[in-house]
């Protein structure tokens, strides 16, 4: 199976705080992938070390085929039009409506007409599922869940390979949040993106991510599928997923874990 990300070996310090001590995972193509672990475990710092908002005091981390040390200005912006992101609250930019949101990257690169434009910016709107109307509104006109599918239709103006998603259902109700997770099991689909998520939402963890990894003591402690996760020992594993409330959620698989062991 391709691998679209990779990190090896990672070292990340802020000053004498070190977040990440060689640090090792990967993606693969077209899967919905997520990053979980305990406050302070550097997954936000993880996911801007791959987008290139910062960089690793050691390691190496290559993406699309491209190892992010070594490349040079040009070829940094080129990668930076195969991803999308969206930030946990959006970030959407306040003094511009949601379709001037949306077309902020369609103008700085690419050179299409204006009309090109407008077009791809009502075609993104449609696909995250929000009306035309919405596109002359202001990001404080719209619901915390409209804000999620307004940003995420800016994260796919450039349509993207790689799609990195901050905590995406953070802030929405149940029902915002399960068809918010339909929506990126869909777009996934139609658009054959590999997705890249910090979540801490279970229901999201079990029902569309396809594999993992878990980030405590300055490492990835487990990584793989949610059964392949549930067989680690890890204390924060044990903590997150085998407590009162989550062993009941899981309760199948953890009985399957438990019958392989024996």
């Amino acid at each position: 199976m391709k691998r679209v990300i990779e990190a090896e070996g990672v070292v990340t310090r802020f000053g004498s705080r070190t977040i990440h001590d060689g640090l090792s995972l990967h993606v693969n193509e077209q899967e919905i992938f997520a990053i979980l672990g305990e406050s302070g475990s550097g997954k936000s710092v993880l996911m801007k070390e791959m987008i290139m908002l910062l960089k690793p005091d050691a390691g190496k981390i290559t993406v699309l085929g491209k190892e992010l040390g070594k490349i040079t200005f040009h070829q940094a912006q080129k990668l930076r039009s195969e991803w999308g992101v969206l930030f946990q609250f959006g970030a959407l930019y306040s003094s511009l409506t949601i379709a001037e949101n949306i077309e902020v990257q369609l103008k700085e690169y690419t050179k299409l007409s204006k009309e090109m434009r407008s077009k791809l910016v009502r075609s993104k709107i449609a696909l995250v599922g929000l009306d035309a109307h919405v596109g002359a509104l202001y990001p404080s006109e719209l619901s915390g869940g409209m804000i999620k599918r307004a940003a995420l239709a800016r994260a796919l103006a450039m349509e993207p390979k790689l799609l990195f998603l901050d905590e995406p259902t953070s802030g929405l109700d149940p029902v915002g949040a399960r068809n918010f997770d339909k929506l990126i099991v869909e777009l996934r689909q139609m658009l054959g993106i590999t997705v890249v998520m910090i979540t801490h939402d279970l229901d999201s963890i079990a029902n569309i991510v396809d594999r993992m990894a878990v980030l405590a003591d300055k490492h990835v402690v487990a990584e793989g599928t949610l059964d392949e996760v549930l067989h680690s020992t890890h204390p924060f594993v044990e903590e997150f997923f085998k407590n009162e409330y989550t062993r009941e959620r899981f309760a199948d698989r953890l009985a399957q874990g438990e019958e392989d062991v024996q």
